[in-house]
């Protein structure tokens, strides 16, 4: 028991003896996608399956909380290990259990890179003009270059990074003085991976005062039932987010530019739609609208009034300069509550470099990986933030993926000495077959994961 309304438990409604994280790692999934960097199966260097589990049961108790004060008559809510973890591979193991003829190739590879003076660091950048630059000016092999763009770009989605061999060597042979100056020179974000793990941020800051929670009709079951969340996130955090806030009853309107999210279309795909986009945004209402231009954010501030939640991820300053800030948005919904969930916060100033799960993870010192482990537990820490402040009647919810970072090391200092027991998941469409792991599992065009959470009544 983590405390008088949640229960976390290790094997929850997967049917193995699961004794641990290490057997969760291991059946899961986690070791698999984790160590396809490295060529096999390997455990991360946390215990993140029960990190993960902590937050959903605090995130699981405070909508209980929050469903009382609404008239929804829950006793308590209960997670496992085991749900935690396959959240967190949700998208990998969607993207496994297509009928898409597409097929992915796991080549080992990837970053963090390591400098001629022994110096670890990752690099990003979400333009291919910066990539370029960055390898011609170290003067890479044009060829190379190209090769490596999609590997680079599709890390996040296959948690490998077989990069041509001549990339790496070329940056094993520079100090990391000439790599930063050529970073630097070209737009390409460099960041040293930290020596030690850095903590100390809260995982989200909720903030001002606004209106009383929206009674509903107490048949109602779930905690954020009858609540509207409207939501402008790309890629794993925010999606993520809005997903759990799903789960927990509300609805959810995603908005998505014109001829929608790029990411639709990246196979493989379940029917007409990417699998590992299905695997985060299933379910939620989606508004096709041009945030460039400001018939589009009237749309939206108009969407707004109806909303009790706006959630994006937009990069800094950007919603100040369209007039999408939370007092604009007040305007049209008094108490509405606004939540960004960024990748840097303030930390890093107002103008901070790309930030991704990978850099992040460098600059916090979390264990690396080519998972997206912060992205994941970042979306989580965004919806506990979101439901605190339904709960306490806030208007502002403020998390990053550096907080849920900090977050993750506090927690990693704590680690499960429970051996190995169970065999090691090595083919995530076996999983998904697997009859123990049905009561967890969703089977639609591809393979989807539950609500982690089971509330009672």
């Amino acid at each position: 028991m983590t405390g008088a309304l949640d229960m976390v438990t290790v094997a929850g409604p997967v049917d193995l003896p699961l004794t641990g994280e290490l057997d969760v790692q291991a059946a899961c999934g986690i070791m698999h996608v984790h160590g396809r960097r490295s060529g096999g199966p390997a455990p991360l260097g946390l215990d993140y399956a029960s990190l993960v589990a902590a937050e959903l049961a605090e995130l699981g108790a405070a909508a209980v909380r929050l469903a009382r004060d609404r008239g929804i008559p829950l006793r308590g809510v209960s997670t496992s290990l085991a749900q935690a973890a396959l959240l967190a591979i949700s998208q990998y193991l969607a993207a496994a259990t297509t009928r898409d003829e597409h097929q992915e190739e796991f080549l080992p590879g990837g970053p963090p890179f390591r400098s001629s003076d022994g110096v670890a660091f990752e690099i990003e950048t979400l333009d291919p003009e910066v990539w370029q630059r960055f390898w011609t000016e170290l003067g890479a092999d044009r060829a190379a270059v190209s090769q490596g763009w999609r590997p680079f770009m599709q890390r996040f989605a296959t948690a490998t990074c077989p990069l041509p061999a001549g990339l790496p060597r070329l940056l094993a042979a520079c100090p990391i003085a000439r790599a930063e100056w050529a970073a630097m020179r070209t737009g390409m974000t460099l960041v040293r991976v930290a020596n030690h793990p850095i903590e100390g941020m809260p995982a989200f800051v909720v903030s001002g005062e606004g209106r009383g929670h929206r009674p509903v009709a107490p048949v109602e079951a779930l905690p954020l039932s009858g609540l509207v969340v409207l939501e402008s996130c790309r890629r794993v955090q925010g999606p993520l987010a809005g997903h759990l806030l799903r789960s927990l009853g509300a609805s959810v309107l995603r908005i998505e530019p014109p001829g929608g999210d790029p990411l639709r279309w990246v196979p493989p795909m379940a029917g007409e739609t990417s699998a590992r986009f299905q695997a985060l945004n299933k379910g939620k209402e989606v508004v096709e609208i041009d945030l460039t231009g400001p018939a589009g954010r009237r749309r939206l501030i108009e969407l707004a009034a109806g909303a009790d939640v706006f959630l994006h991820n937009w990069a800094p300053g950007k919603a100040e300069r369209w007039s999408l800030t939370g007092h604009d948005l007040a305007r049209a919904r008094p108490g509405i509550v606004y939540a960004h969930a960024s990748g840097w916060g303030t930390e890093l100033g107002p103008e901070p470099p790309v930030g991704t799960d990978f850099v992040v993870q460098a600059h916090a010192g979390v264990p690396p990986s080519l998972m997206t482990i912060v992205d994941v537990f970042g979306g989580i820490v965004s919806a506990h933030g979101i439901v605190t402040a339904l709960a306490r009647g806030a208007t502002r919810v403020d998390s990053s993926l550096l907080s849920a970072a900090h977050r993750l090391n506090a927690g990693a200092r704590r680690r499960c000495d429970r051996p190995l027991t169970v065999p090691v998941c090595d083919d995530l469409a076996a999983l998904a077959a697997d009859p123990r792991f049905s009561r967890a599992l969703v089977h639609d065009e591809c393979v989807l994961v539950g609500s982690p959470w089971r509330f009672t009544s």
